[in-house]
């Protein structure tokens, strides 16, 4: 205790007092000063220090003070080591109120990424060293009473500090909103090379995983990435999720509210307030991400490769069309060659039948005219009872040989002779063909045949279209457009009569082109209505009953008037109607009344045997005899 005793005697030097650079002398080395001053107890513990006392007890300090921050001393500056590169900087609030409460605590150099723990340690020992307990020492240093009532509110305010930033820090709220507000480089790169796209937007990521909810963020990565660990890199911040608050000047503080209710109407103003900021953060997270993507050489590259195999694809394809295409020219033009010299070839078999068709009608016509003229002398003479239809008769039964051997028989004969000869030909023939031959003038005229080389040939009748094929057709034309493939055909199938594709073609051009009848405008009604089932009355038994109805409606005939049944009469005195048909045409009146439709067409269907114009003249008949009895 003496030593230490001896040791204290020291005497302050100018220096100190004006708060320049001093020396220390006590027993040691010259020595220059830090940027903070020791007062106090603080004094005395550097100078002990400097003469070499306690050197154990320093190392069992420095021992227990191991996980300690080295940079306690420095309690108001910042990290050097700052996270930030200092461009593009932003602060929310009021930055000369705004305290950093990393430094207070003595953790500039982790900032957010300070744990729980590592506050709680760094709090209780920053507390411990400036608690006002602690400090009492700088008071003596103050002359004056004002000094001394300075000094203390400035070590109280600052111990306060401490307990502010440990209260806010260990909150998980606070600590959000003191995170987000503070210094950050909002930065977006918006241009780089395709060499030092990796160092550009490598830390910009990574700068802005910190407001991820989801954590650990993936990693750019570099050239040799796999594409699916790239595609979810994109994926992961195309969706990316932020938990960054923006507070606003005029927010409202929600430990200032009254009730519940006011508690939550300050909650949907501040997010009010916060929104438009949130936005703004939301576009410049999608832009960093979109100036990335567009500039990511993996990506070019991809759809370098993508679009090369499309162009590939697409030559491929145009190449395999090129050759169909010329195939199918090429067989094209084979076929047309083919059909142009089969067509050739059959043009000339037609044109040379032709010559052969018309060399034996000219020897026909030659034959005929050589055996008319050599008979006619025994056509003259009437030599067995031969005439001019025989010879004709001959001329167009016999073919070319035949006729040619009786004309060189009859050439060198007399006429007896050659009389007999054609009475001989005649009788060779069919009688079929005599008949034939006899009225082959009148035939051909009335059914518009041809003869070819002695033979008649019947010229093909066209069946006539009926109504329902007509209708069918024009149906089938409406149902099947142009375009369809094979639409003639289809539409034959769809009359279902048989019809031939020259047929429903021709039709087309004559058969829809008339114009429907009005006269039987009427006719083609009935043809097209269903017949009605005739309605029967109940049977009765008594026959007077029978009687009288017959009578009621007769006079309710008379009533209705009858000038619907007076139209198109004929006399018909010499018709005879049984007594049923008269019973069946009162029945029919009866059943029918004049209001009904159709209703003489119903009537006479009900008559047997009986049509419309028969049952109306019975029907006027049956009326004058009832007014004649009446009278």
């Amino acid at each position: 205790m003496t030593a230490k005793a001896s040791i204290l005697r020291i005497t302050y030097s100018n220096e100190l007092l004006e708060g320049g650079e001093f020396h220390v002398s006590s027993n040691c080395l010259p020595v220059k000063a830090s940027r903070f001053e020791p007062a106090g107890h603080s004094f005395h513990d550097v100078a002990l220090k400097l003469c070499g006392c306690f050197m154990d007890e320093k190392k069992e300090v420095e021992e227990t003070d191991e996980s300690v921050p080295k940079e306690k001393d420095q309690d108001f500056m910042q990290s050097s080591g700052s996270y930030s590169s200092g461009k593009g900087k932003k602060k929310s609030g009021d930055g000369a109120n705004q305290q950093d409460h990393y430094a207070l605590l003595g953790l500039g150099n982790l900032r957010y990424l300070a744990t729980d723990d590592q506050i709680r340690k760094s709090y209780r020992e920053v507390a411990l060293k400036h608690h006002p307990d602690k400090q009492a020492s700088l008071l003596l240093l103050e002359e004056t009473e004002a000094g001394k009532q300075s000094k203390k509110d400035e070590i109280e305010n600052h111990f306060k500090a401490i307990q502010e930033a440990y209260e806010v820090l260990i909150d998980p709220v606070k600590r959000r909103v003191f995170d987000s507000t503070d210094e950050f480089d909002d930065e977006v790169p918006t241009d780089c090379g395709p060499q030092e796209f990796f160092k550009v937007f490598g830390p910009a990521f990574l700068r802005n995983g910190r407001w991820s909810v989801t954590q650990p963020t993936p990693l750019l990565g570099d050239e040799n990435t796999p594409l699916d660990d790239v595609d979810s890199f994109y994926d992961f911040w195309y969706g990316f999720k932020s938990w960054r608050e923006f507070p606003h000047d005029d927010e409202y503080d929600l430990e200032d509210a009254e009730s519940r209710e006011e508690k939550r109407w300050m909650e949907r103003q501040n997010a009010k307030l916060s929104e438009k900021a949130k936005k703004e953060e939301s576009a410049r997270i999608r832009s960093l991400v979109d100036n990335a993507y567009k500039r990511d050489p993996r990506v070019l590259k991809r759809k370098e490769l993508l679009k090369a195999e499309k162009q590939k694809k697409k030559e491929a394809k145009f190449m395999v069309k090129k050759l169909q295409e010329e195939e199918a020219a090429r067989v094209a033009e084979e076929e047309r060659r083919k059909k142009e010299e089969d067509e050739k070839q059959a043009a000339e078999a037609a044109a040379q039948q032709k010559k052969i068709k018309e060399k034996e009608k000219k020897l026909l016509r030659k034959e005929r005219s050589r055996l008319r003229t050599v008979s006619t002398n025994v056509v003259d003479q009437r030599l067995l009872d031969l005439n001019q239809d025989d010879v004709e008769n001959l001329c167009m039964s016999l073919d070319v040989l035949k006729l040619k051997s009786l004309c060189d028989d009859m050439e060198t004969q007399e006429e007896c002779v050659q009389a007999e000869l054609l009475k001989k030909a005649l009788d060779n023939l069919d009688p079929s063909e005599k008949d034939n031959n006899n009225n082959i003038s009148a035939s051909s005229q009335r059914n518009g045949s041809v003869k070819v080389n002695g033979n008649v040939q019947k010229q093909k009748k066209e069946k006539p279209w009926a109504q329902e094929e007509i209708e069918l057709l024009r149906k089938g034309m409406s149902k099947y457009p142009k375009g369809t493939s094979r639409r003639w055909e289809v539409i034959s199938e769809y009359i279902g009569t048989h019809r031939q594709v020259d047929e429903i073609l021709k039709a087309t051009k004559t058969v829809l082109l008339q114009k429907p009848d009005p006269t039987k405008a009427f006719d083609t009604f009935l043809e097209k209505k269903k017949p009605s089932q005739p309605i029967l009355s109940p049977p009765t038994t008594q026959e007077e009953n029978k009687r009288v109805e017959v009578n009621q409606n007769a006079n309710e005939v008379v009533e209705n008037g009858v000038e619907s049944g007076v139209e198109n009469g004929t006399n018909s005195d010499s018709d005879e109607w049984s007594v049923g048909q008269v019973t069946a045409l009162i029945q029919a009146l009866k059943t029918f009344p004049k209001e009904a439709n159709q209703r003489w067409e119903r009537v006479a269907a009900a008559v047997p045997g009986k049509t419309v114009n028969e049952c109306k003249k019975q029907f006027t008949l049956l009326k004058d005899k009832f007014k004649t009895k009446k009278k």
